[in-house]
């Protein structure tokens, strides 16, 4: 069986002969330690992103089958003409505030290894939304490269799973507002929330029924949200489920149509009463279940709720930090996980720059002795 047959199968409870490796990006940090170390080249630095060709070329490298987001096509989801980054001042610590193409201002630390803080937002009211962003939120062909997209289906990568990135139905304008400017919102100006979330997920689907028109036909479609912290969700699950629950389900039931039975989430955090209003509007699999300080599992959820619920990730990635027996320890837990059906162990986000390199490699080589 080829990889992307043994990971189709591993995900829709049929059998199969081993479990893929796959993991899911690096931290910056991570890449640039592991270049002066010498174990990856400049070109492999310089170029990388989540998902191709250099991040595939360095997992093959410590021993991962391919990454999670390998061979997947996505196109414009979000605004588009995005914002002009640029620097609107220098911090004397050496940080930077800066506006993004979200056209949110952030402050960037010279050595921050996460989410950068949000200071202020483009996007507050009313008028500036129909300033700023109801044009960037229309959906055109030219969100579409038709061209890549022509090459994905003259010249698939058959030995692994292809997949459609969706985008985001939330998080986006999670992203674009800050999460108390979205929650101040819903109170303020209810109808400027509706039409936010409303024009996000028609977006989603005009853009997805244009790819599936033309002929692309992905082994799996995948979703980001990133709406949850270690206490829960940052909306109201209720709120959540009558606002934004609908564009789920019109969205996973155009998948379901052109044939895709594997629509992944990928949302951190603790999601457990967001999951029951994922499953029912048609998201079947979780990613990447971290581990964190909350200790995410799929065991409870699949006592919950059965198969109807599928899994990716759930291996804690600080162990790779640490030595060998606590890799392996990690690595044994997972087993239980497996026998269960329907999931497939991965590090639970990006490796940390706290990892080396050795020990990488050597939790490949034990996760493919296990589960190979």
């Amino acid at each position: 069986m080829t990889l992307r047959e043994n990971y189709l199968a591993a995900l829709s409870y049929r059998p199969y002969e081993k479990l893929p490796v796959i993991r899911f990006g690096h931290w910056p940090q991570t890449l640039h330690k592991w270049h002066r170390e010498g174990h990856i080249t400049k070109e492999e630095l310089l170029g990388y992103d989540d998902g191709n060709i250099y991040d595939y070329s360095i997992g093959l490298k410590q021993g991962f089958d391919f990454p999670i987001c390998y061979n997947r096509f996505f196109a414009k989801n979000q605004l588009f003409p995005p914002f002009e980054e640029k620097i609107v001042e220098e911090l004397p610590d050496g940080s930077k505030k800066k506006l993004n193409a979200e056209g949110a201002i952030i402050v960037e630390s010279v050595d921050a290894y996460s989410i950068p803080t949000h200071v202020g937002h483009t996007l507050v009211d009313r008028n500036s939304f129909e300033e700023h962003y109801r044009f960037r939120l229309q959906f055109t062909d030219n969100r579409i490269d038709f061209e890549a997209l022509d090459d994905i289906i003259k010249n698939p990568k058959a030995d692994y799973p292809s997949q459609l990135y969706l985008g985001s139905f939330f998080g986006a304008i999670r992203n674009l507002m800050g999460i108390e400017g979205v929650s101040y919102l819903y109170a303020d100006d209810e109808e400027l929330y509706d039409e936010l979330i409303f024009m996000m997920g028609d977006l989603v689907y005009r853009i997805a029924e244009r790819i599936f028109e033309y002929g692309y036909r992905p082994d799996v479609c995948s979703i980001w949200e990133d709406i949850c912290f270690k206490n829960g969700p940052l909306v109201v699950p209720a709120i959540f489920k009558e606002k934004v629950g609908p564009h789920y389900k019109r969205v996973c039931d155009l998948c379901k149509r052109y044939g895709v039975t594997i629509i992944y989430l990928d949302c951190d955090g603790v999601i457990d009463a967001l999951l029951p209003i994922w499953l029912e509007n048609g998201v079947n699999t979780m990613f990447s279940i971290e581990v964190g300080t909350w200790g995410g599992s799929i065991k409870p959820w699949r006592e919950q709720y059965g198969r109807a619920v599928r899994g990716i990730g759930g291996i804690n990635k600080h162990v790779l930090a640490m030595d060998r027996a606590a890799i392996d320890t990690e690595v044994e837990r997972m087993k239980q996980y497996v026998d269960l059906g329907g999931f497939i162990p991965c590090l639970d986000h990006h490796i940390t720059p706290q990892a080396s390199w050795d020990n990488v490699r050597y939790y490949c080589d034990r996760m493919h002795a296990v589960f190979g």
